[in-house]
């Protein structure tokens, strides 16, 4: 039997995904999210958030969002099902920097982040000399664990859970198969066995194990 790691613990309906097929898996966390103290304006026009984790500090604060701006469709999705007004949903952080750059050139924005947040979006908003200020609402923090087995493959759902799983364990002959570009450019550092999913959905990550191990037996 085929075996394959996540670096993320998964729902039951996307373990149900695995289940339905000949694969085994094993599953933890590889990174912990650690919520920050953090201050902001008490009423805010315009958000940008690029991960539910962003978006999670935010919601579960006094801050009234009018405006949202946001990376990926789960983000969107947890947003609106609290209620939010979504005005633009990216595929990337660069997508929604271009089309804010475009669209908004005069209004503020804040953006609420991760420590360990990527360059792209801050850096073109500066470039296009969009008005934000930058609220870091969290941090990660890698679980390291050791695994003696080999695995087939393994899902990787972030850069810094890449790092983390080779903190300790190495890739090897495992197919790594990642969610977008960015957490695959962190995983070819260290293997050309390399995946992409279609999208940033964890459900689009088990798909892309399940069809390649269904097409390799």
């Amino acid at each position: 039997m085929k075996t394959v790691l996540s670096t993320k613990k998964l729902s039951l309906a996307q373990k149900e995904l695995l289940l339905n097929t000949s694969l085994g898996f094993v599953e933890y966390d590889a990174i912990s999210i650690i919520p920050l103290q953090f201050e902001s304006p008490l009423e805010i026009e315009n958000a940008i958030v690029t991960s539910q984790n962003g978006a999670n500090q935010i919601l579960g604060s006094e801050t009234t969002i009018s405006k949202w701006f946001c990376v990926g469709s789960k983000t969107e999705s947890l947003l609106k099902e609290n209620g939010q007004n979504v005005v633009k949903i990216a595929k990337n952080s660069s997508e929604l920097g271009e089309f804010i750059s475009k669209n908004h050139k005069n209004d503020v924005f804040y953006y609420f982040c991760g420590e360990q947040r990527r360059d792209e979006l801050p850096t073109l908003l500066k470039i296009k000399k969009i008005s934000f200020f930058e609220i870091k609402t969290y941090k990660t923090e890698p679980n390291l664990k050791k695994f003696d087995q080999k695995w087939d493959g393994i899902l990787f759902f972030s850069p810094s859970g890449v790092q983390s799983y080779l903190s300790e364990n190495s890739i090897g002959e495992s197919v790594a198969f990642c969610i977008g570009e960015t957490t695959a450019n962190e995983a070819r550092k260290h293997t050309k066995k390399t995946i992409v999913s279609n999208s940033t959905l964890v459900e689009s990550v088990i798909a892309k194990a399940v069809n390649h191990f269904r097409a390799t037996p």
